[in-house]
């Protein structure tokens, strides 16, 4: 039921496809995200992984029209975990064994110099690559999920998984207005909408 690679992306990345959750939630027009997610077994280009920026290194500012929301389904799902210093694969194996919308954790990702506009702001040579820790789908959206231990008081999470939205929709060709995008930890969650942000419609 859940498909697992281990990359070696500079550090261990442990890749995991919920396959029963993806047949059931990406269609109705995702099916390129599942194409995606399927090929990653077999075709991602670990190389670009190796030199370029990373987008958890991302230091500038986009200013979202940002939600917090408490008792957030993610944020309740955390909990299975254990306490707010629970790492990373704790919480996503909780959600990706009891959260029947969860389709994927540590989804590797890439934007090559040039590909879109994004780069400009990154200003660094590329590939600029990254690794979405929980991808979501709900009601026909696409979530963009990290988890942050201390949620608040982050400053740049919302370029990070803004950064991750752009990437997975040039990588599948899925238009911005499908994603949405959040980071959450055990108490709260802060959520917008990509394609609210002029510059990247």
């Amino acid at each position: 039921m859940i498909r697992h690679k281990s990359f070696g992306h500079g550090w261990w990345y442990h890749y995991r496809l919920h396959e029963e959750n993806a047949a059931k939630h990406c269609s109705n027009g995702l099916q390129p995200l599942s194409r995606y997610l399927h090929d990653l077994f077999d075709h991602c280009p670990d190389e670009k992984f190796l030199v370029g920026p990373r987008c958890s290194r991302l230091r500038f500012s986009l200013d979202p029209d940002v939600v917090r929301v408490r008792h957030h389904p993610v944020s309740q799902m955390a909990k299975l975990a254990g306490d707010r210093w629970s790492g990373h694969t704790e919480v996503e194996l909780a959600l990706l064994n009891h959260d029947a919308r969860t389709v994927a954790a540590e989804v590797p990702l890439w934007l090559d110099s040039g590909e879109h506009e994004l780069m400009r702001l990154v200003k660094e040579p590329g590939p600029l690559t990254g690794h979405i820790d929980i991808l979501r789908v709900e009601n026909g959206k696409v979530w963009v999920w990290d988890y942050k231990p201390e949620a608040s008081k982050e400053r740049f999470a919302a370029t990070q998984t803004l950064a991750y939205a752009v990437m997975l929709s040039q990588r599948t060709g899925l238009p911005l207005r499908r994603f949405r995008c959040g980071w959450f930890d055990e108490k709260e969650a802060f959520v917008f909408e990509p394609r609210r942000m002029r510059r990247f419609k």
